[in-house]
C-alpha cells in the first residue's frame, strides 16, 4: 500500500508517538517544544490536535479517554502497527525532502536597517544573541536528558546538530552585531541600499 501524502507536521506528530508509551496532545506539545523546535519547529496545539484527528481517521493512531476517576478527562494517543509501518516507509523514502526553508526575522530587520534607528537595531540583535544563547542552553539540557537512553539515539543526533547550529547562530549574530557597531550612526541620505 503506498504511503499517503501527508503534511510533514503529520509525520512529525506521528514520529513523536513512535517512541514507547502513549501520550496526550498536551504531552506531545511539551515534547515538541523541547525537541522538534530546535530543528523543525514545534507545531501549535491546534495543529497537533488536527493531525491527531487525521492520523486517527487513517488508522495510524488510536486514542482512549481517561476514566471517571480523573478530575479532568484526557485523551491519550498510541501509534498503531499501520501507523508505524507508514511512518517507517515515509522516513526511509527516497523522495526529496525539499530545501531547507530559512526565515530569519532578525536578519530581515537588519536588511531593512536603513529605515531603523541604529541603536534600536543593535539592541534588537543583542537581544537575539541572548535568546540564541538561551536556546543553546535549552538544547544542551535536552541532550543531557536524552543521554544514555538507547531509544533516543537518533533524536540525540538531531539535538547535537541543533547544538552545533545554535553555536554557529550565536557566533553569526555576534558578528552581525559587530558589523552594525562598525557601521556607526546612519548617514544622511542613506535611506536606500541602492542610493548613490
Amino acid at each position: 500500500m503506498p504511503t499517503p501524502r501527508l503534511p510533514q507536521t503529520a509525520w512529525a506528530v506521528l514520529g513523536l508517538l513512535s517512541f514507547p508509551g502513549e501520550r496526550t496532545g498536551y504531552e506531545l506539545k511539551k515534547w515538541a517544544d523541547s525537541s522538534l523546535r530546535f530543528f523543525y519547529g514545534a507545531p501549535a496545539f491546534s495543529q497537533i490536535y488536527a493531525e491527531l484527528r487525521r492520523l486517527e481517521d487513517l488508522g495510524y493512531v488510536t486514542s482512549r479517554r481517561s476514566g471517571p476517576e480523573e478530575p479532568r478527562a484526557k485523551r491519550a494517543y498510541t501509534i498503531t502497527e499501520a501507523g508505524r509501518a507508514a511512518l517507517a516507509s515515509w522516513a526511509a523514502g527516497t523522495h526529496d525532502p525539499g530545501a531547507v526553508s530559512l526565515k530569519h526575522p532578525v536578519l530581515l530587520r537588519v536588511w531593512l536597517g536603513h529605515l531603523a534607528e541604529p541603536e534600536r537595531l543593535r539592541a534588537l540583535v543583542a537581544e537575539h544573541v541572548t535568546r540564541a544563547e538561551g536556546e543553546l542552553r535549552d538544547v544542551r539540557d535536552a541532550l543531557a536528558k536524552a543521554d544514555g537512553v538507547d531509544a533516543w539515539a537518533h533524536p540525540q543526533i538531531a539535538l547535537r546538530w541543533s547544538e552545533r547550529r545554535l553555536v554557529a547562530e550565536v557566533d553569526l549574530a555576534r558578528g552581525m552585531l559587530a558589523d552594525l557597531v562598525a557601521l556607526g550612526p546612519r548617514q544622511p541620505g542613506s535611506d536606500s541600499p541602492t542610493d548613490g
